[in-house]
């Protein structure tokens, strides 16, 4: 589903428009994205939990003339699925 396609479907859910719906979305993600900056938690109930983790500095090879390089350590965003959440696509997996 593509951002518009979700737009679309949640102004229809809740009766907002599109105009509206963008702007929550992308407060949201804002949100989201500050909070993971700084390394803190967001726990939203009964979808899930975002977080940064710091991936350490690695040696990585370049497979074409196999020179090595050294990549720095960085802060990547983790997505945890509720217990709910996971239920429900066992669910479908059956």
């Amino acid at each position: 589903m593509k951002n518009k396609e979700l737009i679309k479907e949640l102004a229809g859910r809740m009766k907002w428009t599109s105009g509206e719906v963008s702007e929550i979305l992308s407060g949201l993600s804002s949100a989201i994205g500050s909070h993971l900056v700084e390394r803190d938690t967001i726990l939203l109930e009964e979808f899930g939990q975002f977080e940064s983790r710091k991936k350490g500095e690695r040696i990585s090879v370049n497979p074409t003339n196999g020179k090595r390089y050294l990549v720095p350590p960085k802060l990547v965003p983790v997505f945890k699925p509720d217990a709910a959440v996971k239920a429900k696509l066992k669910e479908i997996e059956k």
